[in-house]
């Protein structure tokens, strides 16, 4: 069976957003197919993304000649221009490609992804914004909402579980979140368990719903 992770992606947009896009997964070892309407953002790619071409893609025809129906997965990475988003999107559902991301700028716009039958939808600047903005005010090294209400987060331990082996700290029980792994000077990381010892120096990767995690972060 082939390993769908592996096939070529179509990146239709080559704006900030979609021209990342398009050459990491290029860097990554994947074949993209990048699209735009604008020669110069084409241009720009050249010799950075396997494959690229100028083309208006709420035009069925061109997608067609592009061959974006032999596509498993594209992306969506319009912004500044909403019609030609959900457009684009909507052909690409007309087409039945079996996995369709699209970016999003604003949650009517995503829902209006969603509607169409996007199965991915993504908001660049406002994951982006969020993430900084916990960044800024808090504690934390790093941070990734991984759903709704569930995040990681990379940090120094608060003071008062170091030289407590988590088992005994009862972390869990009183905030709610799972030290996942622990990554000491010089060291790197490794998973964490009920014996590890947190040192003053050491970087943990903390897990669970946000608020626990905020409010985890917060601690001396």
């Amino acid at each position: 069976m082939a390993d769908k992770n592996r096939d070529p992606v179509a990146v239709i947009g080559l704006g900030r957003f979609g021209s990342a896009l398009a050459i990491e997964l290029t860097q990554r070892g994947t074949e993209v197919l990048g699209i735009d309407n604008n020669p110069k953002h084409v241009q720009d790619l050249s010799g950075l993304v396997t494959d690229i071409a100028t083309a208006d893609s709420t035009d069925l025809a061109a997608l067609k000649q592009l061959g974006v129906p032999d596509f498993y997965r594209a992306v969506v990475a319009i912004g500044s221009d909403l019609e030609a988003s959900i457009l684009t999107a909507s052909l690409l559902v007309e087409l039945e490609i079996d996995h369709i991301w699209a970016k999003a700028v604003s949650r009517q716009h995503g829902r209006i992804l969603r509607r169409i039958g996007v199965h991915h939808v993504v908001f660049p600047e406002h994951d982006m914004g969020e993430r900084v903005a916990h960044l800024v005010s808090g504690r934390m090294l790093d941070y990734m909402q991984v759903d709704a209400n569930f995040a990681l987060a990379k940090m120094r331990p608060p003071k008062e579980f170091v030289g407590i082996p988590l088992g005994q700290s009862g972390l869990r029980r009183r905030y709610g979140v799972t030290v996942v792994a622990v990554k000491a000077r010089e060291e790197e990381f490794t998973y964490a368990t009920a014996e590890t010892e947190l040192g003053h120096g050491d970087v943990i990767i903390v897990s669970g719903r946000t608020d626990r995690v905020e409010r985890f972060a917060d601690l001396p």
